[in-house]
């Protein structure tokens, strides 16, 4: 026996600026930055079922479901809570995988949310965030559901208010591995810990992975310098996260619109509202 399938919204993000303060004995980095959410979606659909399986039905075809964080995330909240109940899982993928946009991880953290109330689960926002921590840093910043400052490895939020510009991403159609980001001899550290205060979106946009990602592949500094030529623009073009996606930033959609244009169509652009709360907030979003 199966549900009638839920359809969820899961948005992208962009690093307004990304800091890299320290190397941790676990491995991971330290660091700062604002993430900007965007009403730029993925969309997850679920079914719940009866017979205890976790089944990716369609979607994501290139990545194995055993790595997939969407099918990892229902298995994981499956097992802690012990549910007997299963899923299948429909995911139509807009949101480019490698793209410094975090794809994955909203698409697990939707999954968490979603399945934790068709499931009847029960648990809190904190309990979900913590959990999906464990799936990767960016997760809590999407279970939260804000735009925010996060410090720590990402996971230590503090929900802002940005303006309600509208951005240009592009692309580049090359996936940058994160983990040989942060290992790049070319990357680089801000030991300086600066606080929320002293940032608004447009100080201090440098990004520590910039020289690593551009070491990888130089199509990344192809596309800053054709959105650096935009007429309109706001501050400077920049790269999100380790790459491999850039972006520009406007005060209107025309401005952004009429640059989109003219960006090449041999890589993948699009532009996206600001949004400073994710269409999950609401626990239960978009189609029925």
């Amino acid at each position: 026996m199966s549900s009638t399938p839920n359809t969820w919204l899961a948005p992208a993000k962009i690093n307004l600026f990304l800091h890299i303060n320290s190397k941790r004995e676990d491995g991971y980095h330290n660091l700062q930055t604002i993430f900007q959410l965007l009403d730029y979606h993925d969309e997850l659909s679920f079914e719940v079922t009866n017979n205890g399986i976790i089944n990716r039905v369609s979607g994501n075809d290139d990545v194995d479901p055993d790595t997939d964080l969407t099918v990892r995330a229902a298995k994981l909240l499956q097992k802690i809570s012990q549910t007997i109940l299963g899923v299948n899982i429909s995911i139509v993928k807009r949101i480019p995988a490698g793209g410094g946009l975090g794809g994955g991880s909203s698409d697990a953290s939707t999954t968490l949310i979603a399945l934790n109330k068709l499931w009847d689960i029960g648990l809190n926002q904190q309990e979900l965030m913590q959990l999906g921590l464990r799936l990767g840093a960016d997760v809590p910043l999407f279970i939260n559901a804000k735009s925010a400052w996060a410090e720590g490895v990402g996971e230590i939020l503090s929900p802002i208010d940005t303006p309600k510009h509208v951005f240009l991403v592009v692309f580049v159609n090359q996936h940058i591995s994160t983990r040989e980001i942060f290992s790049h001899k070319a990357l680089t550290m801000s030991p300086m810990i600066g606080k929320i205060s002293d940032f608004s979106e447009l100080t201090n946009t440098r990004n520590d992975c910039l020289k690593a990602a551009l070491a990888q592949t130089d199509e990344i500094r192809l596309a800053l310098e054709q959105l650096s030529t935009c007429s309109n623009l706001i501050g400077k073009a920049r790269m999100s996260g380790t790459g491999s996606s850039v972006f520009a930033e406007f005060s209107t959609e025309k401005d952004a619109i009429v640059a989109l244009e003219k960006m090449p169509k041999k890589w993948m652009s699009f532009t996206a509202k600001a949004i400073n709360s994710s269409p999950v907030l609401k626990w239960a979003v978009a189609k029925r």
